[in-house]
């Protein structure tokens, strides 16, 4: 504790009845709490001393009251205009007045003040040291609280006493200076608690003692005081101290709150993460206050019923919730904006901010730390600047087309062809989704809206840009391919919100790559057919070259994922048959006799060829098995009753046949009219039966006829025969 200092003592004032003698200053020298007042003349022992109360205020003052609010000076002033109006109205009345009216309550954060009062004064009084032989102000300086407030009441009861006793008649400025003195020192007293409590949160550590003395001394103040005097007697006002050390308290996690970062107002422009190192640091200083509140502070305070705990809490709550509001209105962009939500919903909202759980909560929640328009205000900001998450999405099309620049195929992982369009597009959807969530779960609604959005209409013009550059091949379209099929499945699967703005996109991306890859094939595959049912392919092997190039493509469909790979298979599939009966039933030279009869075989070894090579490429696509078997039936069939079952059994296996296909594959047979009058009649009945109406479609995905066109001279020249 601080040890006394050499003092000079001020101007003193005797007892009434010697009120006119002149008195000479002591001599500059240390005062103790020992010493003896010479003069025997007071009427109740004690002579009054204002300058030794000011020195041993400054010495408080500069021990612990560097700093004080211009709210409690104010106050105070306004409280000792109030005590000298009433002690001018006592003066004015004299005797007859009866008691002093009550003075307001003076605020304890107050020393400097006190010091400039006292030392203003016309004269100086001092307190008569006790028995033990120390004055009130050494008692305040060494911090015995108790007995420095036990003696003080002895002095106020006694001044109450002798007022009663009409002992002031005749001088009423001496109870005034005496009132005014022991006012003074309980102010005194007031600031030295308040003291203690600035010091109890520092480096220096806790003093149990003193926190429990200083709790002693509230409770003693409430018992001595417990309601104002009916008479208005300001001496016996209640000085209010636990209050005062709630504002102290207050006070105290303000100031320490407001330590890290003090400058960072003026430094918005560090961005980011210099706003993230100060609450980092605002975290461990208020955690590690409340930890030592919690271990150390209330266990002191406990024995006299005082809430430390909870009053610290709520303390520190509200400074925080003020600091972090300044820090509101400075923060700017996207990422101040999220740390600051961040910190406040995942940092400090955190269960296990401040450790393991010691001491319950307040009986009553905590406010909100940031008030809701606030909190309101942040999250709309943060949207607002979200959504330039377009130009995230740019950034991710350089970057493919940077890899298209490059002219590397995409890398294989684990068999499939791999984008980094995938990961880069769900990393950036799903992080930012995910940190919005742990905020608030309206955050992460709004901004999965924004990413869907801006996800919705990056696809398309991804798709437009890649198409139109030179890097289109088999592995990049594979690689695309897997790509949108991989954010469809991970994204919808995980934000089922998003389905109907993105599933849309998705999936015409994925058809239009699909068809690009089938389409580069099918240039390749097309002039092949052209030999079909000539009699040039009669003596060729022209369909190995035809299957060879499928196998190939194939080779990259396995490193697609499926479905798509299968979908891609199955229509390359359909293609082949698909163009194979097209180039058939086209009208040119047909076949005669023994012409006719190789021709069917031909056509049935092909139509076992490509079913068999297809099977062991996967293709699961057996429905288009019995199409260029049927027709090769019917054109070497040398019982012509049976062309009929032929035809049922192609009509019930396509219903997307049509006449005119009919009229075609009968033509290849070269049958009478009559007899081709008969077949087309019965199978345009059992089309009826099949289809309900003529024209019907055709099972999903069983479309093989409806897209062969064949010529209309082909239906007159069948009809002439």
């Amino acid at each position: 504790m601080p040890s006394p200092q050499t003092e000079t003592p001020g101007l003193e004032l005797q007892s009434p009845k010697e009120a006119e003698e002149s008195q000479t200053p002591a001599q500059g020298s240390r005062r103790t709490s020992s010493r003896k007042e010479p003069n025997a003349h007071c009427k109740d022992g004690t002579r009054l001393g204002l300058g030794t109360l000011r020195q041993a205020f400054s010495r408080a003052s500069q021990r612990a009251l560097t700093q004080v609010s211009k709210e409690d000076t104010s106050l105070f002033r306004r409280s000792s205009c109030s005590l000298f109006r009433s002690f001018r109205q006592a003066l004015d009345e004299g005797p007859a007045a009866g008691h002093f009216q009550a003075t307001p309550e003076v605020p304890s954060g107050v020393m400097n003040g006190v010091s400039q009062q006292a030392s203003t004064g016309a004269a100086s009084e001092e307190l008569k040291p006790e028995a033990e032989g120390k004055s009130v102000a050494d008692l305040i300086t060494e911090r015995q609280l108790l007995a420095a407030f036990e003696q003080l009441l002895r002095l106020e009861t006694r001044l109450v006493a002798e007022k009663a006793s009409r002992t002031f008649e005749q001088d009423p400025t001496a109870f005034a200076r005496r009132a005014m003195d022991v006012c003074l020192h309980y102010d005194g007293l007031a600031a030295e608690l308040s003291a203690i409590v600035r010091e109890t949160l520092g480096s220096d550590g806790v003093d149990a003692a003193v926190l429990a003395e200083l709790a002693r001394v509230v409770n003693a103040e409430e018992e001595a005081h417990p309601s104002p005097p009916d008479d208005g007697d300001f001496l016996r006002t209640p000085r209010h101290w636990r209050q005062h050390w709630e504002e102290a308290v207050r006070l105290s996690a303000q100031e320490r709150v407001r330590r890290p970062g003090a400058g960072w107002a003026s430094a918005a422009a560090e961005g980011a993460s210099g706003l993230a190192q100060l609450l980092a640091e605002l975290g461990v200083l208020v955690r590690r206050d409340l930890q030592k509140v919690r271990q150390e502070v209330q266990p002191a305070y406990a024995a006299a019923g005082f809430p430390a705990w909870e009053v610290y809490l709520r303390a520190f709550h509200s400074a925080v919730a003020q600091r972090l509001q300044e820090l509101a209105r400075d923060a700017r962009g996207c990422e101040q904006l999220y740390v600051l939500l961040d910190w406040a919903a995942n940092v400090y909202g955190s269960p296990d901010f401040l450790g393991p759980p010691g001491l319950a909560l307040p009986a009553e929640p905590l406010p909100p730390l940031l008030a809701p328009d606030v909190w309101a205000r942040l999250e709309s900001d943060y949207t607002s600047f979200l959504a330039k998450i377009t130009g995230c999405f740019d950034n991710i099309l350089q970057l493919e087309q940077s890899h298209w620049a490059a002219a590397k195929d995409p890398e294989v992982l684990q068999g499939l062809y791999q984008a980094p369009l995938s990961m880069d597009v769900h990393m950036l959807v799903a992080e930012h989704v995910k940190a919005a969530g742990a905020i608030s779960a309206e955050l992460e609604a709004t901004t999965l809206r924004i990413c869907t959005r801006a996800l919705g209409l990056f696809v398309p013009r991804f798709e437009k840009a890649f198409l139109a550059s030179e890097a289109v091949s088999e592995p990049h379209l594979g690689a695309y391919i897997n790509a949108c099929e991989e954010l469809r499945t991970s994204i919808l699967s995980r934000f089922p919100g998003t389905q109907e703005e993105l599933e849309k996109p998705l999936v015409a991306a994925t058809c239009s790559f699909q068809k690009h890859l089938l389409q580069g094939l099918q240039r390749e595959l097309q002039p092949l057919f052209r030999v079909v049912c000539t009699r040039d392919w009669l003596t060729q092997d022209w369909l190995r070259p035809l299957m060879d190039k499928v196998v190939r493509f194939t080779g990259h469909l396995q490193r697609v994922a499926q479905p798509r790979a299968q979908e891609t298979l199955q229509e390359v599939h359909r293609f082949v048959v698909r163009e194979y009966l097209a180039q058939a039933l086209k009208p040119r030279k047909r076949f005669w006799a023994m012409e006719r009869m190789r021709g069917s075989q031909k056509m049935s070894l092909d139509a076992q060829a490509i079913s068999d090579t297809f099977q062991g490429l996967g293709s699961e696509a057996t429905w288009l098995d019995q199409a260029i078997q049927c027709v090769a039936e019917i054109l070497g069939e040398t019982y012509k009753d049976d062309i009929q079952r032929h035809l049922e059994t192609l009509i019930r296996s396509y219903p997307d046949i049509r006449r005119d296909h009919i009229l075609a594959i009968l033509a290849l047979r070269r049958l009478g009219c009559r007899r081709n009058q008969h077949l087309l009649q019965h199978t345009q009945d059992l089309l009826r039966s099949e289809a309900g109406v003529v024209g019907a479609e055709a099972p999903r995905g069983h479309v093989l006829f409806e897209e062969i066109k064949v010529p209309s001279a082909m239906a007159v020249r069948i009809t002439c025969i």
